[in-house]
């Protein structure tokens, strides 16, 4: 076989397998494609901040940001949930159609009473929705929503490794966009309203 042609044959090769990673990371990835984005969230079933029972409808009739974290976070989560506070409070009047939800991967420690605690901070979205649950129903919410969590240490001190990006889900609670971690509160505000515009 002549140099050419082995040549050509790893060439087709290799758009071979970036085809098929294309298309593995359309349909595994929520950020490939408008089909992957259609399996982002889904049906859950936690408690609040009051203790009280709640599910996915909670997300249905306003806009919402979704965000998993845990509260002894010691950067992230706290950084993200000011941001968010801080683009409500640039969208003016369009900031009343909007919610932001926070959902612990550290149930462990995070109960209702402490969520209600640490959610009350003034920096953070007025109104926050705190959600906990059993281990095996935050693993559930965390899968439907792509998120990596991981318990890292030992002892009360322990930390979470956890995905951040937060969410941004429409009023009829479906899946419009990342919200990337680290943008700025402008930004933030004007990929929102973005989406608010486009309905």
């Amino acid at each position: 076989m002549s140099k050419r042609s082995l040549i050509i044959i790893a060439l087709v090769a290799v758009i071979g397998l970036a085809a098929g990673a294309a298309l593995f990371w359309r349909t595994e990835s929520p950020a490939g494609g408008s089909s992957a984005q259609a399996d982002v969230g889904g049906p859950f079933e936690l408690v609040n901040q009051d203790g009280q029972p709640v599910d996915q409808s909670i997300l249905e009739g306003r806009w919402s940001v979704v965000f998993f974290g845990f509260t002894y976070c010691p950067d992230i989560c706290p950084s993200t949930l000011q941001a968010v506070a801080a683009a409500q409070d640039q969208l003016g009047p369009r900031g009343a159609d909007l919610q932001t939800v926070f959902i612990s991967v550290d149930p462990e420690r995070d109960t209702p009473q402490q969520l209600k605690t640490y959610l009350s901070l003034e920096a953070f979205p007025e109104g926050v929705v705190g959600l906990t649950g059993t281990p095996e129903q935050v693993e559930q919410v965390a899968k439907s929503y792509y998120v990596y969590y991981r318990k890292s240490g030992e002892g009360p001190d322990y930390t979470i490794d956890h995905s951040t990006a937060a969410y941004l889900m429409d009023p009829q609670g479906r899946f419009n966009r990342v919200l990337a971690y680290g943008l700025a509160p402008d930004e933030m505000a004007r990929l929102i309203r973005e989406a608010m515009q486009e309905g």
